[in-house]
């Protein structure tokens, strides 16, 4: 496996996803990682869920940027396939990046979703990963 390759498959299991999690993504772009999201296919043994898709998933995988409109909607929205005890990964641009996400907006908008952040993680060159689950 090539070093990239293996920092893929440590930010994902960073991420916690194992084999047999249905995950979702949404905010899907030109601009994602795709070894990250090949990774997680790989880990899971299931393609990514599109935005249309109604399955219950165990984890939602949200790509966010700057100026994509109201992260409190979407947060919301991504609540409706998660099941109890799932775990949504906000991913953002890092610092410096186009579309650049500050962790103060994302602290004010998690709450008004009726989320918690946990964690953040750096899982790709170009993207953050937050933690966020539902408040007990």
């Amino acid at each position: 496996m090539s070093d990239a390759g293996a920092a893929k498959t440590a930010a994902v299991e960073k991420m916690g996803f194992k084999d047999g999690d249905l995950i979702q993504e949404l905010g899907y772009d030109d601009d994602v990682d795709d070894g990250l999201r090949d990774t997680l296919e790989e880990v899971t043994g299931h393609a990514l869920l599109a935005e249309d898709e109604h399955e219950v998933v165990d984890g939602v995988l949200l790509w966010w940027r700057e100026g994509e409109g109201d992260l409190v909607d979407e947060l919301v929205d991504s609540l409706t396939t998660l099941d109890e005890g799932g775990v949504i990964w906000l991913m953002t641009p890092k610092s410096g990046r186009d579309g650049f996400v500050g962790v103060p907006e994302i602290q004010e908008a998690a709450p008004t979703a009726g989320l918690h952040v946990t964690s953040s993680e750096g899982v790709s060159e170009d993207w953050t990963a937050t933690r966020l689950v539902g408040r007990r």
